[in-house]
């Protein structure tokens, strides 16, 4: 038996081991974040765009994607398992560990390409994956290191993610090929992808010329299979947008009664696609309750359902695109309020908020913009509905008042339409709330939206 202090100083030098391999793994990641920031601030990033085209699949094919899909979703939660079992092997909190207590050896964290050696031994218990690219596997990988590093580290922005979550069965839904796929495999409708030989896909539209195909991934969604194809070229120049003006600005304000009002009083009416098909989803939904669980009915009747949700998203995200694509055509900045969209989705509006997406809209304006050489730019939403924006006095109102009155200037608009002019005002500096322009020209959002959503 060692002596008590001579236990003690073991344990707070271990423990002290632990704090320094800890700031030392961080200092030398911000580091690294910080060396690849001043090296690619100077650098010109070349276009990329993604396209997704309808793949016609043969029955063979299906068969061998879908068991692919299981097979990698299996992959997926045992290096998700692995990660899991060493981090609750490993932490151990120095506030409450005690003085003596037994301290395990310190066991290697499994990392990317820890894992990405593993796969030999996989492949050799399990021949089965043997059938699929090594690249493809790999990218399984990765995802898995990018969703536990989102949920202990966080984000570039230090947004940290929810907990990671085994994929239950058909919640794994695409495979990925991130190797550059080669002109000569490009034929027309068809395209050949590492062992699975050639797919047909329809091609509603044609691949833009100079352009690269740098991925692919393959998606099974309730209505079928497609395939999403990263381009890339580089000789596409840069495109530098001008400094917001009065002359060369929209405001926008985004609502419920309307899906946006802008600087001159033009309304978008809001569609509220979730709200018309709310009465076909209920019946759809009382008829796989009473399914028997396991049946062939059931899973008839889930596929139901997953279509009819899938034409409210699809329907939505139709809508959003045409709109935003018709502000842009103006060739003028967009210029909205910086909305806590999430906070707002948690009050009584949650449905309505929701229905009407917000948040994807926003995500694809800015990206539109950013393409179009313009910009969507972000404002502080403080006062704009409360102040006057023919004379600045503010105006106390109620939600349930829709109606601006001016009792300086004697201005009369509507709420929305006064909101929309003061959001302009603030994007091109007529007030002593600046603009808030987002990194990235992603405004309103923390982050672009994911390629293989």
């Amino acid at each position: 038996m060692l002596p008590r202090f001579l236990l003690t100083s073991f344990v707070l030098h271990r423990l002290n081991k632990r704090v320094m391999a800890s700031f030392f793994r961080s200092f030398c990641s911000c580091t690294t974040a910080l060396l690849c920031y001043c090296s690619n601030s100077k650098q010109i990033l070349p276009m990329r765009t993604a396209y997704q085209y309808r793949l016609r699949l043969t029955k063979q094919q299906q068969s061998t994607v879908d068991h692919w899909l299981e097979l990698c979703r299996r992959q997926y939660n045992y290096r998700l398992g692995e990660r899991f079992s060493w981090y609750e092997q490993n932490r151990c909190d120095i506030n409450a560990c005690p003085l003596i207590c037994h301290l395990p050896e310190l066991k290697d964290r499994p990392d990317f390409y820890s894992q990405k050696r593993d796969l030999i031994n996989s492949k050799q218990l399990f021949p089965d994956y043997k059938e699929i690219p090594s690249h493809t596997l790999q990218d399984v990988i990765a995802r898995v290191e990018k969703t536990f590093d989102r949920w202990l580290k966080g984000d570039i922005n230090g947004k940290r993610s929810g907990k990671p979550r085994f994929k239950g069965r058909d919640r794994f839904r695409s495979i990925g090929f991130p190797d550059p796929i080669k002109p000569e495999h490009v034929d027309g409708r068809f395209i050949q992808l590492p062992k699975l030989g050639k797919l047909k896909l329809i091609l509603h539209r044609p691949l833009p010329d100079g352009f690269k195909v740098k991925t692919a991934a393959v998606i099974k969604k309730v209505d079928g299979y497609y395939l999403t194809l990263s381009l890339q070229d580089s000789s596409v120049p840069a495109l530098t947008p001008d400094a917001p003006e009065m002359e060369n600005t929209i405001g926008i304000d985004m609502g419920l009664k309307s899906f946006l009002t802008d600087d001159s009083g033009k309304e978008v009416a809001i569609p509220q696609h979730y709200r018309k098909a709310e009465e076909r989803l209920k019946r759809l939904q009382r008829g796989l309750s009473r399914k028997k669980k396991g049946s062939n009915r059931r899973k008839k009747a889930i596929k139901r359902v997953g279509k009819a949700h899938l034409k409210v998203s699809n329907q939505r995200k139709d809508f959003h695109y045409k709109t935003a694509q018709k502000l842009l055509q103006q060739g003028k900045h967009v210029a909205h309020e910086k909305l806590n969209i999430k906070g707002l989705a948690r009050t009584r509006m949650a449905k309505s908020i929701n229905d009407a997406g917000w948040n994807q809209f926003l995500q694809i304006l800015s990206i539109k913009a950013e393409k179009a050489g313009l910009m969507a730019i972000a404002v502080n939403p403080s006062g704009t509905s409360q102040s006057c924006s023919g004379c600045g006095t503010k105006v106390p109102k109620t939600l349930s008042d829709r109606l601006h009155v001016c009792s300086e200037c004697h201005l009369t608009l509507d709420r929305d339409h006064n909101a929309a002019i003061n959001i302009k005002h603030l994007a091109v500096g007529h007030s002593v709330n600046k603009a808030q322009v987002t990194s990235d020209a992603i405004a309103g959002v923390t982050e672009k939206p994911a390629l293989y959503a």
